[in-house]
């Protein structure tokens, strides 16, 4: 499914407020494990639902964290998980940050891009473009020929960028993510996730110097179903 560039920010944003619901407004706050495309039901309007909850976690409201095997696709599963630490919502977080970049570029953020190199890897080239403040345009999936709303496409990267954060408490929770994308709150600069750092051998000292000059911190000026699903080709 190609789409316009409104369609897939309707799915961004769509997305976005079903974890803000199960994350935030079920009486049992639920963590899906398992956020990528297939999982990601269009009606006939291209409204997202979300879907296959067998992996799902079920989390009492007077418990802040739950220990599980891993569980997820490679790809989308957080570091928590593979490190094996106490899992949040915020892991669902990370898994949406992937499929946030995956509509933007049209294509998988797939291993093999890892194997030919950092420069190729989709989520480090928004991330590195970013912290260099270059235009987000020529990262943008070719079949759309330009045609985006250029505040919504930053406003999407950044998010992106945030969600896929190292450590969890960097990461927005899913009411903040829709508040970004919905243009009622204006978000800071990202770093460069540690992870891509050390891949492309970037100097923590750089991006340091990085944070300190955007004002960062995740905010800045805040105050405070059809059967068919998205997915793109490799």
């Amino acid at each position: 499914m190609a789409g316009d560039w409104k369609v897939r920010y309707k799915i961004a944003i769509g997305v976005a407020r079903g974890l803000h619901y199960l994350h935030e407004e079920c009486r049992d706050c639920i963590i899906h494990c398992d956020i990528k495309p297939e999982n990601i039901l269009l009606d006939e309007d291209y409204s997202p639902k979300l879907a296959d909850f067998g992996l799902a976690k079920l989390v009492g409201r007077d418990f802040s964290r739950v220990l599980t095997t891993i569980r997820g696709t490679i790809g989308y599963l957080a570091p928590e998980w593979i490190s094996g630490i106490a899992i949040t919502p915020k892991a669902d977080v990370y898994s949406y940050g992937m499929v946030l970049f995956e509509l933007v570029s049209g294509r998988r953020n797939c291993g093999e891009q890892l194997d030919e190199g950092m420069e190729h890897y989709f989520p480090f080239q928004v991330s590195n473009s970013l912290r260099l403040g270059k235009d987000l345009l020529p990262l943008l999936d070719c079949r759309l020929e330009g045609n985006a709303n250029k505040e919504e496409l930053n406003r999407a990267c950044k998010v992106a960028c945030w969600c896929i954060q190292d450590d969890e408490k960097n990461r927005p929770n899913m009411s903040q993510v829709v508040q970004i994308l919905m243009g009622v709150t204006e978000v800071g600069l990202p770093p460069v996730p540690l992870f891509f750092q050390r891949l492309a051998g970037i100097s923590t000292e750089a991006t340091n110097d990085q944070e300190a000059n955007s004002g960062s911190g995740l905010f800045s000026n805040i105050d405070q179903a059809t059967t068919k699903y998205f997915s793109f080709s490799t």
